[in-house]
């Protein structure tokens, strides 16, 4: 019998429910069960016909029972026997092993954070960029007038490409700081890097064709390839950046960062970029462009994109992560309207669009003038402290010592020893003193090169020359 509970909150007709599904699948109410009449069960439970015509419905359209006209509602015949034995536990899919998955995402941890991630006083990381109170309150400024102005409209399904003006926000910009003259069509908006990558992998290039990639270089890039089973060779790079005699022959796209070699900080030389653009040009392949820091320049004016020189097979890929803050998460690629074309019907099956929020914060974050003051702001801070980072390295004869390199552009630089010094043991060693260094071996894909990568975005002046010294200390 169905009981009503007059304490209990929850509805009448929600108690009777939970009773009878409990009463079904424990096998109280057995397969096959006449249920009375809910006239008749109405009055000996004390409630309404309609309380339990609710509850004969819900149970119907559950599954739990059948219905006839002259049969009645029936419990139906389903197997009611869900409790486990103590011997048996309940077990889901085995999960399948991923070895390539695992193992990429180690690397990616181990690059970013170091395999032995503690707290610790001095931090050069390389991968992050200067924030401050002022940005916060622009931010939060800009977050808040959108959020005000936008309409009704904008909250339904977004455009594959991006938020309109938020692309022609980025079309001004490259234009004005760049050079970059496109038509809005050719810009597409993604949550970062690594998407941008996985993207082209997707819409671009076949399951097993080869990729060229710097070596060193950005891990992320080859892993990204690598998990859409590209077959992905690596290419060396020297004082003047990407050896591209070295590059495959059957390379369908070739991965640079011309403007600050990701993990020497190197620039491509003149003759090496036009051998590149010749290359790509004569054997037909993609030539994708990472301009993630070229902005934050200490020697004259960015340098031309590859993408301003030839167009047709370049993709050049931007990212507000390192210009402003990692948690943004929209970056651009920027190409032939095609590619671009063919990147957005993926985007659009696979991702559908990105969160509009940010997008909206974005555009209005960049019109109001808070992007390029940021980025005016910013760049003092960065002269300053690349000034206090090479002043620091030469004092201490660090500089004689090891070979610094990267000096000319964007956010690191690299300290480099020779091939058979023993990298990690001072890793581990600048560890224990408080100072997180990261090793230029996990920038590596077959390369054997050895040194530090030393960023300087995050760590005011005085805490450079005190990690400097330190280091110093112990290489000396």
């Amino acid at each position: 019998m169905l009981k009503v509970n007059r304490d209990d909150e929850r509805p009448i007709w929600q108690q009777l429910l939970d009773q009878a599904i409990h009463n079904i699948t424990t096998g109280k109410w057995p397969p096959g069960e006449l249920l009375l009449p809910s006239r008749e069960l109405a009055l000996l439970v004390g409630v309404s016909r309609s309380t339990i015509q609710i509850v004969y419905e819900e149970l119907f359209s559950r599954g739990y029972t059948v219905t006839s006209r002259r049969g009645g509602t029936r419990v139906s015949d389903w197997t009611y026997m869900t409790s486990f034995t103590k011997d048996v536990k309940p077990q889901g899919p085995v999960t399948p092993e991923l070895p390539l998955l695992n193992a990429a995402v180690g690397h990616l941890h181990s690059w970013f954070r170091g395999k032995d991630y503690r707290s610790v006083e001095i931090d050069f990381s390389p991968h992050e960029p200067y924030l401050d109170e002022q940005f916060q309150k622009n931010w939060r400024q800009s977050f808040l007038q959108a959020s005000t102005e936008t309409d009704l409209a904008s909250w339904a399904y977004g455009n594959a490409y991006g938020f309109v003006p938020l692309r022609e926000q980025i079309q001004r910009y490259l234009s004005l700081e760049r050079g970059i003259h496109v038509h809005i069509d050719q810009i597409i908006l993604t949550s970062g890097a690594q998407h941008s990558i996985d993207l082209i992998a997707q819409a671009l290039l076949s399951e097993g064709e080869t990729v060229s990639v710097e070596d060193p270089g950005f891990p992320a890039a080859w892993m990204a390839m690598k998990y859409r089973r590209m077959n992905v060779v690596p290419v060396p790079v020297d004082e003047y950046g990407l050896q591209v005699e070295h590059i495959h022959p059957q390379s369908k796209l070739a991965y640079v960062t011309p403007s600050h070699q990701c993990a020497v900080g190197v620039i491509m030389s003149e003759p090496r970029r036009q051998q590149l653009l010749h290359m790509a040009a004569q054997h037909q392949f993609w030539i994708v462009e990472d301009d993630y820091d070229s902005e934050f320049r200490y020697r004259g004016d960015p340098l031309p994109t590859l993408f301003s020189q030839q167009p047709q097979n370049t993709l050049y890929m931007m990212s507000f992560s390192k210009m402003i803050a990692p948690g943004i998460r929209i970056s651009a690629i920027i190409g032939p309207k095609e590619a671009i074309c063919q990147l957005a019907q993926v985007h659009e099956l696979t991702y559908r669009h990105l969160p509009i929020m940010e997008q909206l914060t974005l555009a209005h974050f960049i019109e109001h003038g808070h992007f390029m003051r940021h980025m005016r702001r910013v760049r003092n801070v960065y002269r300053r402290r690349h000034e206090a980072m090479t002043k620091a390295i030469l004092a201490t004869g660090l500089g004689e010592r090891f070979k610094l390199s990267g000096v000319e552009t964007g956010l690191h630089m690299l300290l480099e020893a020779e091939d058979s010094f023993d990298e990690e043991a001072v890793t581990n060693q600048a560890l224990e003193k408080g100072i997180r260094v990261y090793p230029l071996s996990t920038y590596c894909l077959e390369s054997d090169r050895k040194g530090w990568v030393l960023g300087f975005a995050k760590v005011d002046e005085a805490a450079i020359k005190e990690g400097i010294y330190r280091l110093a200390e112990m290489l000396l």
